[in-house]
């Protein structure tokens, strides 16, 4: 099975006005999802806001098993959420801590997931671990065995795909060794979802947070979450309300027994539609297929960045993926994008130490910053060569 690269360039309708290689921060979403949320917009406009809900709701029950589907896990199991960040911020901070314990995390982790826990160990004394790379740059699951074995482990939060450097972390055996230790896996999937297969039980992960907005293709304000059945009463969400439990009793409460615990009332029935959509739509197209011609576009961009005079490709791991990160001698990675945007490139930028700059483990590279470019599917080998050309013009030409 491959992909109708024409067919679904059809239905981007953004691919008639930018070269759009920003696929992780936000891909370019196909017509079917934005005409599943501004449908239902206009829907809301028309009867209201419940009575478009209402009206809805079988196909908003349906978005469950759509995301459930689209990671192997059951629709118990899913709750979603408004950010990638507040869903798995919803499941860490329910972790009943214990005061002292260990957390131990990669150095390429998420600043907004250290952040976090890093407010979680002030509150609990706890402390956090940054484990070593391998000589891959991945994550050092050696490394990791010995800090299980040494004891007072709480939990593991790992990024599946870092937010730069291209490599794909192996969850599947830090999930083998979780799991044999008894200690909850926490997998940040932000990155991953939607540019390659995922499957939950495969990956061994307790929790699993993914976004819409990346290369998932949905909406943005859109995620879930994904709690592992077996560990879900062992997370109490920080915040309750008349969707997460039910009042019982004359002073107490009973919080929801599915992973709907993590979800408040309020929400945005338009986006979690369009999530829903965005599920099917790449469902449809079938996660191997476009792992198979995302891996082959990021290696032709890598490999025709290189051969650009000045220009360091900083992609590392042994297996990677759409996301290629680079820079420019004697050029800054903000004057890079702002140049290749007057071209309508769009790229990104990301911290060279990958977002574990902030804690206690060095720079990775020499330059502050480095140019992000993440492909997707719709993306043609003319656009790779677009952006290849327009850096030599402008960079390596001058």
């Amino acid at each position: 099975m491959s992909i109708d690269v024409d067919a679904v360039r059809g239905q981007t309708r953004g691919v008639l006005r930018v070269t759009h290689l920003n696929n992780a921060g936000s891909s370019l979403a196909p017509g079917p999802v934005m005409d599943t949320v501004v449908g239902h917009l206009r829907r809301e406009q028309e009867i209201g806001g419940y009575e478009a809900a209402e009206e809805a709701a079988n196909r908003l029950e349906g978005v469950y098993s759509s995301v459930a589907r689209l990671i192997g896990a059951g629709t118990d199991e899913i709750a979603l959420a408004e950010s990638g960040s507040r869903a798995w911020a919803g499941a860490v901070y329910g972790f009943p801590f214990v005061r002292g314990s260990r957390v131990l995390i990669g150095r390429s982790e998420y600043a907004g997931n250290v952040i976090a826990l890093r407010q979680l160990a002030r509150r609990n004394d706890l402390q956090i671990v940054v484990l070593e790379d391998d000589p891959y740059g991945q994550v050092d699951v050696e490394d990791l065995q010995r800090e299980l074995e040494r004891g007072n482990v709480a939990m593991v939060a790992l990024a599946h795909v870092p937010m730069a450097n291209g490599l794909v972390n192996p969850a599947s055996e830090v999930g083998r060794r979780c799991r044999a230790a008894g200690v909850m896996f926490v997998l940040d999937a932000c990155q991953s979802v939607g540019q390659m297969p995922l499957d939950v039980q495969s990956l061994g992960c307790d929790v699993l947070a993914g976004t819409g907005r990346k290369f998932l293709r949905g909406p943005r304000g859109t995620a879930f979450l994904y709690v592992r059945a077996a560990v879900l009463e062992r997370l109490e969400p920080a915040m309750l309300d008349g969707h997460s439990a039910v009042l019982a009793g004359a002073e107490g409460f009973e919080v929801r027994g599915d992973a709907r615990r993590f979800e408040s009332w309020e929400t945005s029935a338009a986006g979690r539609l369009g999530l829903g959509r965005a599920a099917d739509y790449a469902l449809a197209l079938g996660l191997d297929a476009v792992q198979e011609r995302v891996v082959g576009l990021a290696e032709q961009l890598r490999a025709e960045l290189a051969a650009v005079p000045g220009v360091i490709v900083h992609d590392r791991g042994i297996t990677r993926c759409g996301i290629v990160t680079f820079s420019v001698k004697g050029s800054d990675a903000r004057n890079i994008r702002a140049r290749l945007a007057e071209h309508r490139i769009n790229v990104s930028v990301a911290p060279a130490f990958f977002q574990a700059g902030s804690l206690p483990v060095g720079t990775r590279l020499g330059e502050d910053m480095v140019v992000r470019a993440s492909v997707h599917y719709y993306n043609t080998e003319a656009e790779i060569q677009r952006l290849v050309g327009v850096v030599w013009y402008l960079f390596a030409g001058s």
